[in-house]
């Protein structure tokens, strides 16, 4: 416990002489910097004085020469410096991003996010120069969220890249990219997307404050950050849209969502959200009418199936087995007549063995995993029913079980479906369709009792708002009119009636 106090005095301490101002001496400066950065031992942090043309006075300029483009720097503030003439550092330097900084805790905020810092002597103001280059990957497809129809870029790690490809599809003065810094010893911002004469400034509010009130040492990305302003965070269903998708980002803005971006993530999140959220594809509107509603259909039938057929196949064939037609009762009971283990035993077995051969999938190098996935299952399968251990029916329910849950849309939607379905067949082998429609009732009660931001999940349908009427099934483009009425944007109209 003493330990803990002085290590949090020392904390304190050092956090109080991180917000010093700036002295007007040059070597106090140096001697500052210098002590913060530890620059005997960092490798990376670069130190550079001159004698600056324009005033006839000392200068020293400050970075980490692994975050920053070394050429800009030599042409753009070295050379300028020792070699034009002008009224102040802003007509001198020939880059357009110059701030003023006072403080060193502003100091070491812009040279860990990739700026040069220019000290003067005789002025206790220093200049940060935004030189940054940190590296990232160039834009590829979406991986986990390929689409046939539509554009197939996807976010990078890069913030300032991410940022253009929104601004590439909407072009709108009210877009807003409001920063917000959080962490205590790492700092990162997070940018908040958005559109201004939008969005509901209720809900921006509370966004604002979940972000300000997080005190954590470091965030370092949206994935982390998502379980920091997550309402309930022991919940199985989420109440945060996470995506890699800019079509899919720009989409939500333009209705009046608001989008979380932040460096080293090549996704964002998205909120509030309702359960429509999960279950919609962007390629659904990309589309005709008819085609986009089908595939709907498809993944809706797909939900059941994957959340509900393993459960229903245990209460009917235990407890309700007249309503099985005679003839495939016969061919489930004697293709089970030799198989030693009950019927819930059998069912729960092969669901834990997809989840294997589908995590194995995952984690093995890209090459073989659909090898072993495909190779395991038929392997597995067919000796476990050769050896009397399953029977042949069970391997086809579990099939249609685990691929039905490929076809939804959103990975935390999966989750939940294939998590819900372990607790629905032991509700199931419990005491048949009975205990079944009760956890089924119990869950449905539980999801519509969340709020995500204040937003009723299973809004606009329950409770009704106006909108677009885009839940279900989507009605044609031409006949859209609103935007969500949960939201209570500003403009709720989207399209006006001809």
């Amino acid at each position: 416990m003493v330990r803990l106090f002085k290590r949090q005095g020392k904390f304190n301490t050092l956090s109080k002489d991180n917000r010093k101002q700036l002295a007007s001496s040059l070597q106090q400066n140096i001697q500052e910097v210098k002590y913060l950065f530890s620059y005997d031992l960092n490798k990376d942090f670069s130190m550079r004085s001159m004698k600056i043309k324009f005033n006839n006075k000392d200068g020293c300029l400050f970075y980490y020469s692994s975050i920053v483009d070394s050429s800009r720097i030599n042409m753009h503030i070295i050379k300028p410096l020792l070699e034009n003439n002008g009224d102040s550092v802003y007509n001198v330097v020939s880059i357009e991003n110059i701030e003023e900084i006072k403080e060193y805790k502003k100091v070491i905020q812009n040279v860990n996010s990739g700026k040069v810092i220019l000290f003067i002597e005789g002025e206790a103001t220093s200049y940060a120069i935004d030189v940054a280059d940190f590296k990232h990957r160039a834009i590829f497809k979406a991986e986990n969220e390929p689409s046939i129809k539509g554009p197939q870029d996807s976010f990078t790690e890069s913030l300032n890249t991410n940022m253009s490809l929104i601004r590439k599809q909407l072009h709108n003065n009210q877009l807003i990219n409001e920063g917000i810094q959080i962490g205590e010893r790492s700092i990162n911002e997070v940018n908040l997307v958005y559109i201004k004469d939008l969005v509901n400034d209720e809900i921006l509010d509370k966004v604002r404050k979940k972000l300000t009130n997080i005190s954590v040492d470091s965030v370092r990305n949206i994935e982390i950050l998502e379980q920091y302003i997550e309402e309930r965070p022991y919940s199985i269903i989420p109440t945060v849209l996470y995506t890699e998708k800019p079509d899919k980002a720009t989409s939500y803005i333009e209705d009046g969502f608001i989008v979380l971006l932040m460096d080293s993530s090549s996704a964002c999140l998205i909120v509030p959200v309702t359960f429509w959220s999960f279950f919609h594809s962007p390629e659904d509107r990309y589309l005709r009418f008819l085609y986009g509603n089908f595939t709907r259909v498809i993944r809706l039938f797909s939900f059941y199936l994957s959340l509900m057929i393993s459960a229903t196949f245990v209460a009917i064939a235990n407890y309700h087995s007249e309503m099985i037609p005679p003839d495939l009762l016969l061919a489930i009971t004697a293709s089970r007549e030799r198989v030693p283990f009950p019927l819930i035993f059998e069912v729960l077995i092969m669901e834990i063995a997809f989840e294997l051969i589908r995590e194995a999938g995952l984690r093995i190098p890209s090459p073989l995993g659909p090898t072993i996935g495909i190779v395991g299952a038929l392997i597995l399968g067919q000796a476990a029913v050769e050896a009397n251990i399953i029977s042949p029916i069970i391997v086809i329910v579990a099939a249609l079980s685990g691929l039905s849950s490929f076809a939804l849309a959103d990975l935390h939607l999966n989750f939940t479906v294939r998590m819900m379905r372990f607790v629905f067949i032991l509700a199931a082998g419990a005491f048949g369709m009975l205990t079944l429609v009760g956890a089924f009732l119990l869950f449905f009660m539980y999801a519509a009792s969340f709020k995500s931001f204040g937003v009723p999940f299973f809004s606009p349908m329950s409770p009704h708002f106006l909108s677009s009427e885009d839940t279900v099934f989507r009605k044609a483009i031409k006949k859209e009119f609103f935007r969500p009425g949960y939201l209570h944007p500003k403009d709720i109209q989207k399209r006006f009636k001809s």
